[in-house]
């Protein structure tokens, strides 16, 4: 009896240090989920539909959520026209990230730059720069959705070359590369961050279609495709991009 007693409350106390593990794990999770700011939570691979652009290299985007790339200290840029799931994937990413134990920011590209303004201002620049060149990975969503400030190409290349081959970066844009030098008004300065992000970097090119556009009513879908035929130059948001290139760069 004693024997079974003992047992039962070394069983007990094994339970409950489980329990404490589990419970100190979740709040490390919560804690850095809210740290990582997201803009969208609740986004994730399971809930993001591949079947709708089946060109979506689905085989990569399930290996970078195994994190490996941050383990690496390797990059992945996210290109493609508005709509097609950059920023769903992207914090879906982050947040696999987070379940393998890494720290995330994420930022969208003109929230960023105006923290970069702030901070400048406020004399705390230099911490939040050692905040952002320190966190394994750094996800910055939307580069070209809004105007940036003049600083935009020279702030960006100081985060890249802090962060280059000692930490990874996450970026989506819908405008191709080869318009960054004319979207942040620096041709010098987008050169060589490009060298350094592109360096070892995996390039995925989402779409062509957009997301927004399944929810679009037929009458509306139809005018749009009779308008479409009658423009005999493509749509000015999928110039630049091909999607039939995608992988490492």
């Amino acid at each position: 009896m004693r024997v079974s007693a003992q047992c039962a409350v070394q069983r007990s106390r094994y339970a409950w240090a489980a329990s404490s593990v589990l419970r100190r794990e979740d709040r490390l999770l919560a804690r850095r989920l809210q740290q990582a700011r997201f803009r969208d939570a609740d986004r994730t691979l399971d809930t993001f539909d591949f079947a709708f652009n089946r060109k979506m290299p689905q085989a990569l985007i399930h290996e970078l959520a195994t994190a490996r790339f941050v383990a690496q200290r390797e990059d992945a840029l996210l290109l493609g026209p508005p709509g097609t799931g950059k920023s769903h994937l992207a914090q879906a990413l982050g947040r696999a990230a987070i379940l393998q134990g890494y720290r995330v920011i994420y930022r969208e590209a003109h929230i960023l730059l105006e923290e970069f303004t702030e901070a400048t201002v406020e004399g705390t620049r230099k911490a939040l720069m050692l905040e952002l060149t320190t966190v394994p990975l750094l996800i910055i969503d939307d580069l070209g959705m809004r105007k940036l400030p003049h600083t935009a190409a020279e702030d960006l290349l100081e985060v890249i070359m802090r962060r280059y081959e000692r930490a990874s970066t996450l970026l989506t844009s819908n405008r191709p590369v080869d318009d960054w030098g004319k979207l942040l008004g620096d041709t010098a300065a987008v050169t060589a961050l490009l060298d350094r992000l592109l360096h070892h970097a995996y390039v995925l090119k989402c779409g062509p279609r957009s997301w927004r556009t399944r929810c679009t009513p037929t009458c509306v879908r139809t005018r749009c495709r009779s308008r479409t035929q009658a423009v005999s130059t493509p749509l000015p948001e999928m110039a630049g991009f091909d999607c039939r290139r995608n992988g490492r760069f």
